[in-house]
């Protein structure tokens, strides 16, 4: 594997994992459990599709291929994609939601961080607007969690059950492998063990201020890094990919 090949790699796990949490939270839309978070989630939502689309097209002009965002988005199978697992996992109720994006965007969070300062100046200037808006994303689904935590014996409940749930899928977060190896070797992307302390560190302390009880489960769950996948992503891409593959090289 060379780098051309490794940064394409890569490229895809950080804009499929974007484009995929941003469809699951497009979800929401009409059935938040109050308008002003109905509309808060969406436009988290379109943030994250955004981020996805820088990064999907930049990954398209270093695979050299002659595929676009789009191209990337629509047109390749289950197996082809990279998103993290915890970024496919069903909506659940809005507690389960909070759950998977305080984890989530605590990772981005600490990760885009070091991204910024990535030799490669196309991903510097992408994680560098993309951190703002996930300093917003975290700081939104950290006073949720306090709120749901801290709340009511029920919101107490289920927002603990939705943590249990989906702790297996963290470890994947900070796997690594040659990818990564030869872009951390190159200064393009960060060491994941860095990452890993800072998240760890956040995790911990929000989740004791919120009175909740970190998961005890050493279960891990894993496979996107070879397209092994949940069968949650197939019905979604089948709803994601319709218009797009109906209609093939329309115009809008």
């Amino acid at each position: 594997m060379n780098i051309q090949e490794a940064k394409f790699e890569y490229l895809l796990r950080l804009g499929d994992s974007s484009l995929i949490i941003g469809h699951r939270l497009s979800e929401w839309c009409g059935h938040g459990p109050i308008l002003e978070e109905d509309i808060a989630l969406i436009n988290i939502a379109l943030d994250f599709v955004g981020n996805a689309t820088s990064i999907l097209a930049y990954a398209g002009q270093t695979e050299g291929n002659g595929r676009d965002e789009d191209a990337l988005a629509y047109l390749r199978s289950e197996r082809e994609f990279r998103n993290l697992l915890i970024t496919e996992q069903p909506n659940g109720d809005y507690a389960n939601t909070i759950a998977r994006q305080f984890l989530f965007d605590t990772y981005m969070f600490f990760l885009y961080e070091e991204l910024k300062n990535s030799k490669d100046e196309t991903l510097a200037a992408i994680a560098v607007k993309s951190h703002k808006e996930i300093t917003y994303h975290l700081r939104h689904t950290t006073e949720w969690m306090y709120r749901l935590g801290d709340g009511t014996a029920e919101s107490h409940e289920r927002l603990q059950n939705g943590l249990n749930d989906l702790w297996m899928f963290t470890p994947e977060m900070f796997d690594m492998d040659e990818v990564d190896a030869l872009l951390i070797k190159e200064g393009i992307v960060p060491d994941l063990n860095k990452v890993k302390a800072s998240w760890e560190k956040r995790v911990k302390e929000v989740i004791a201020e919120a009175t909740l009880k970190l998961p005890e489960t050493t279960f891990k769950q894993k496979g996107s890094r070879e397209g092994k996948h949940s069968e949650h992503l197939g019905f979604l891409l089948a709803e994601m990919q319709y218009v797009h593959r109906s209609f093939p090289d329309s115009k809008w």
